[in-house]
Formats: C-alpha cells, sequence, structure tokens
C-alpha cells in the first residue's frame, strides 16, 4: 500500500503551495503565542496575576490562530483523501461500464471493426469523426453501424445507448438499499 501523500493526485505546485502557506500560518501563529508569553512574563507580573485586556486579547488570538490552522490542515487532508477517493470511484465505475459494454458486443458477436465502431458511436463521436479516427470511409462506419444495429436489435444510437444504459442501472446496487427499506 502506497502512503497517503504518494497517492494524490493533482496539481503538485497548488499542494506546495497549500504546504507552504500553513507553514507560514505555524510560523506565524507561534511566534504571535510566544511574543504574547513574553509579554506576559516581561511586565514582572506573575502568571498568576491579572493580564492586561491587550495581553489577554493578544494571546486569545494568537490561540485561535493555532487552532484554525490545525482545523484548516485537517480540512485540507480530508479534502485530499475526499478526492482521491471519488477519484477511485470513478476509473471503477468506468471499468464497470467498460465491462458491460464489452460484454455485449461479445453477446451480439460483433467483428473486430465493428467493435471498433460501437464503442466510438457509445463514446458520442459522430459518423465522420469515427471514419476520420479509423481511417476508412463514412460509407464503411455506416455499414458497420448497420451490422451493429441489426445484430443488437436496436433500430439506431439512441436505441443503442438506451440499451446499455439500461444494463447499466439494472446492475447498479441500488438492490440492497430497497431490501433494507422495506425490513
Amino acid at each position: 500500500m502506497r502512503p497517503f501523500a504518494l497517492s494524490l493526485t493533482g496539481p503538485r505546485r497548488l499542494i506546495s503551495g497549500v504546504v507552504l502557506l500553513v507553514a507560514l500560518q505555524a510560523f506565524s501563529a507561534g511566534f504571535f503565542v510566544f511574543d504574547a508569553i513574553e509579554d506576559i512574563w516581561a511586565d514582572g507580573s506573575s502568571p498568576l496575576q491579572a493580564i492586561s485586556l491587550f495581553q489577554g486579547v493578544e494571546t486569545a488570538a494568537a490561540l485561535a490562530m493555532l487552532v484554525a490552522i490545525v482545523l484548516e490542515v485537517r480540512l485540507v487532508v480530508w479534502l485530499l483523501r475526499r478526492q482521491a477517493g471519488m477519484e477511485r470511484d470513478l476509473r471503477l465505475a468506468g471499468s464497470a461500464v467498460q465491462a458491460v459494454v464489452d460484454e455485449h458486443f461479445a453477446q451480439w458477436g460483433l467483428t473486430g471493426a465493428e467493435a471498433d465502431v460501437a464503442l466510438f458511436m457509445v463514446k458520442g463521436l459522430s459518423i465522420a469523426e469515427i471514419a476520420a479516427m479509423r481511417g476508412s470511409t463514412e460509407a464503411t462506419v455506416k455499414s458497420h453501424l448497420n451490422a451493429i444495429y441489426r445484430k443488437s436489435g436496436t433500430t439506431g444510437r439512441p436505441d443503442l445507448l438506451a440499451l446499455i444504459l439500461d444494463s447499466l442501472m439494472a446492475r447498479a446496487p441500488r438492490d440492497a438499499g430497497e431490501g433494507a427499506l422495506r425490513n
């Protein structure tokens, strides 16, 4: 298992900037806390005696700054972990979609060329874009699409996409939640 810091994705410059900013805030807060303590001790009174209003406000502000830094660090770490989890979930969802698409293509008995055209079509490319990507003519792509629609039992792009989407929704883990509500 990789350490948390190594698993982070995202702009390294932004993360470095946040770390530098937090370090600067921590240094400043530490300076103000030590300055407040030094001010209290420097006036010759014991810490048990009453301190001036200014010294009290200065000390409270410095301590509040330290608490804010701790909360800020915890929030940033939580956000970065959440982002990493969401990116992981997105990769898993993409894999699940690809698995459903591949399963359908295998069931329909698509050739390699038909599967390529169908995948580009599912991704939303136009006939002209698919032809350019495959280095073929639009007529060839249209021929492949007709074969795909015939083999899948659909009548066109919207029908084919609806069939794949219905398969994805049928596989969603909502059944467990519905069972929990019934109990």
